[in-house]
């Protein structure tokens, strides 16, 4: 299969379809899907409305609000302006890109399993490859902020080719000597090798070993996959079917081409088994260990001797694991990764005509998200309930959710929250090595059905804030699935008292020495979070005032030694390390608002005054904070150019969380973030936010309006009540 060749300008400045002509979906559970409308009549039936226009980059011509006099006006103006970014069924849709490998997985995954992408949908691909090729050397890394890497540099040229675009482009022609500078693409870590191999333009033999036969090991042994990290896990699932298979594309003219154009030299002259370790140096995050090195050896003898009958039942366990995972995700898979990989491994399979063909072409769907810089492919098929989670604490920490004109809004949150917690386990629950469902939240749709530790704590926040500290709200969760949702937070407690994202801890810590993703680090087992702590910890002690009756020793253990953990991993510093979120602002911030909630602050706790004097250490002098996403890579503080809206934000709530007993640096914060604001309420986008795995970075630009707003508000009155203390007047 083809695609055909596209006439494509210069560069991506100027939109390659009709913006005017996209639509966003959202329905069925928070799925989001674009549309491009062909014809005037479609557009005069569906209008652009705000939410389109906004994520769009079009002027969304709202109205400019009156100069905000204090921290809450300005909170009020956020909000003014992000209500008309929620969608009909309650939530605030948006974007969660940044990572620069998932769009070429979407497009060699398409296009070697034979389907097909709307002409709309690649042009804006394409003009989002081009928009965010490296101003420079013209080459991609492995997010939106990195260096060139071979990649980004191989896997979105490739990507680019298969699109239609010529080797002759501009764009193409500096991408590919930014390639070659870097060696080529023999020099890929392991997830492009595996692309390319599918692709047909690298050889199998150039992979270090991924057998299915591990599948059959049996399951105690300490390293038995079922005992990896779930993102690892469901990757490699696929990745070691397609192994043993060896599956590959069919020659065409277009394979023939990119065997030439990714390499320094002659592709049928390359010595591929010597390959296998050769990662270029600007990739290297996580070198392997000589252990994973000797291993390979062994396994690589194995390959050469393997028994099929053991092959074809190893290939036969992978393949059902497959099934099982897209039968409990409703095909849309954990994430973007093996969400392709399993589309590839089902039409090759099944086939283009079977129903699980079809239904991964609809849902391939949700992960391609339209921005004024094209199309990209998101981190999962959305950041649904994180969004609604902040926002709505938000407005009721703030006041703002006591004001009339938001308690619509409000309701309309709760009932998302509602029907988007899950309330039974998984179709396929121990044969699939699942965690309990029952009683979670997911990171984005009930339909994608993963729980996680930290969003099932947000989730119960902000249902608890809504609905038991509003007195005109309805209560639409009832007690029982809120039961059920602590429930679930106390079976995710591991030994050490921390939370991990989705999991209990199941593998043993040396499992880190078999890493075999050279660009990410921390990914073999799951590892308790500060950030997964803290959610727990905060939605357990609100949930205790209001249901205090309700396994009152389990919760109070559960706290207790989950507050021990925090107080062992604050480092000596006096923060804490960020793996979510850019960073010891971002931990920083949710450790000292659960500290605040068992009575450790500013006044009280050494822990909660070192981690004051942490932030007010790192704050600049125009009343902000700037963290650099090289603070996650190091785990060491790392300025930013700028500061950040965002991050200051974090900062500023840290301090009020701890009751911070000077109002000057919280003052100065609020200065920082209402002279950012625009006339129509809303800030602009600043650096990426978020991160996972060390090294890369992914975006949350919904965080600009919860983190703000939050802030702005919670600021009124803790100005308000410490310069009423001190027989001040006014807030800043």
């Amino acid at each position: 299969m083809l695609y055909p060749s596209l006439q494509v300008p210069a560069s991506g400045k100027e939109q390659f379809t009709d913006y005017s002509r996209w639509r966003l979906l959202v329905n069925d559970g928070g799925r989001h899907t674009w549309h491009y409308l062909k014809t005037d009549e479609e557009c005069a039936q569906w209008p652009q409305n705000s939410v389109d226009k906004y994520w769009l980059g079009l002027p969304v011509n709202l109205p400019t609000l009156p100069p905000a006099k204090g921290p809450l006006a300005a909170a009020r103006n956020g909000y003014e302006f992000y209500k008309h970014l929620q969608s009909d069924d309650g939530h605030w849709p948006g974007e969660y890109g940044g990572p620069m490998f998932l769009l070429p997985g979407l497009v060699i995954g398409s296009y070697v399993s034979g389907m097909g992408f709307k002409e709309e949908e690649k042009l804006e691909m394409i003009r989002y490859l081009f928009n965010r090729a490296h101003p420079r050397d013209g080459g991609w890394g492995i997010h939106i902020e990195g260096h060139s890497t071979v990649f980004g540099t191989g896997l979105n040229y490739t990507a680019l080719r298969i699109l239609g675009v010529s080797a002759e482009h501009p764009v193409m022609i500096k991408a590919r000597g930014t390639l070659h500078k870097l060696g080529g693409a023999t020099g890929s870590p392991s997830w492009g090798k595996f692309w390319l191999s599918l692709l047909n333009v690298y050889e199998w033999e150039g992979n270090n070993p991924i057998p299915p036969e591990l599948w059959l090991l049996p399951e105690w042994l300490p390293f038995h996959p079922h005992r990896w990290w779930i993102h690892v896990r469901t990757v490699y699932v696929p990745m070691s079917y397609l192994y043993g298979k060896r599956f590959k594309a069919e020659e065409n003219d277009l394979i023939l081409a990119l065997r030439e154009e990714l390499y320094t030299e002659n592709y049928y002259k390359i010595n591929w088994p010597a390959q296998r370790n050769n990662v270029a140096e600007v990739d290297l995050y996580s070198p392997h260990t000589r252990i994973f090195d000797a291993i390979n050896v062994v396994l690589g003898a194995y390959e050469s001797c393997s028994i099929p009958a053991i092959r074809r039942a190893a290939c036969n366990r992978a393949y059902e694991l497959i099934v099982l995972e897209d039968e409990n995700t409703s095909y849309q898979t954990l994430g973007p990764v093996s969400k392709m990989m399993n589309l590839v491994a089902r039409a090759y399979v099944e086939g283009p005509s079977s129903e699980a063909y079809k239904e991964h072409m609809i849902k391939r769907q949700d992960f391609m998200w339209i921005s004024h810089e094209g199309m990209m492919m998101c981190g999962t098929n959305g950041s649904q309930l994180w969004d609604i989670g902040f926002i709505t604490q938000a407005l009721v920490e703030s006041g703002l959710g006591d004001e009339e004109d938001n308690k619509e809004s409000l309701v309309n949150a709760l009932k998302w929250l509602e029907q988007c917690q899950m309330k039974e386990n998984p179709k396929h629950y121990e044969t699939s090595y699942r965690q309990r469902t029952k009683g979670a939240w997911p990171f984005s749709t009930k339909e994608q059905g993963y729980t996680v530790g930290d969003c099932t704590g947000e989730g119960l926040k902000a249902v608890l804030y809504i609905q038991e500290q509003l007195k005109s709200t309805p209560k639409l969760v009832s007690q029982q699935s809120i039961r059920d949702a602590v429930d679930c937070m106390l079976t995710m407690q591991n030994p050490g008292g921390g939370f991990a994202s989705y999991e209990l801890i199941r593998g043993p810590s040396w499992l880190e020495w078999l890493n075999p993703a050279e660009v990410f680090g921390n990914i073999m087992i799951e590892y308790a979070y500060p950030e997964c702590t803290t959610s727990v910890i905060t939605a357990l002690a609100i949930f205790r005032k209001h249901f205090p009756d309700y396994k009152a020793a389990d919760i109070e253990r559960t706290i207790h030694d989950a507050i021990d953990f925090l107080h062992r991993i604050q480092q000596p510093e006096g923060g804490w390390v960020g793996s979510w979120g850019i960073c010891f602002t971002y931990a920083t911030q949710f450790a000292l608002e659960s500290l605040s909630l068992v009575g450790e602050t500013y006044e009280t706790s050494e822990h909660a005054r070192r981690a004051c004097e942490f932030l007010l250490g790192k704050q600049r002098t125009d009343g902000g904070w700037g963290e650099s996403y090289k603070s996650c890579e190091m785990s060491a503080w790392i300025e930013h150019a700028d500061t950040q809206i965002v991050q200051t934000c974090w900062a500023a709530m840290g301090l009020m969380y701890a009751k911070y007993p000077n109002p000057e640096p919280v003052t100065k914060a609020v200065k920082l973030v209402m002279s950012r604001q625009r006339p129509d309420g809303s800030w602009p986008q600043e650096a990426i936010e978020g991160v996972f795995n060390k090294n890369c970075a992914i975006s949350y630009p919904n965080f600009k309006f919860s983190f703000p707003i939050w802030m702005l508000g919670k600021a009124e009155g803790y100005l308000a009540e410490l310069n009423k203390g001190d027989g001040r007047s006014g807030s800043h």
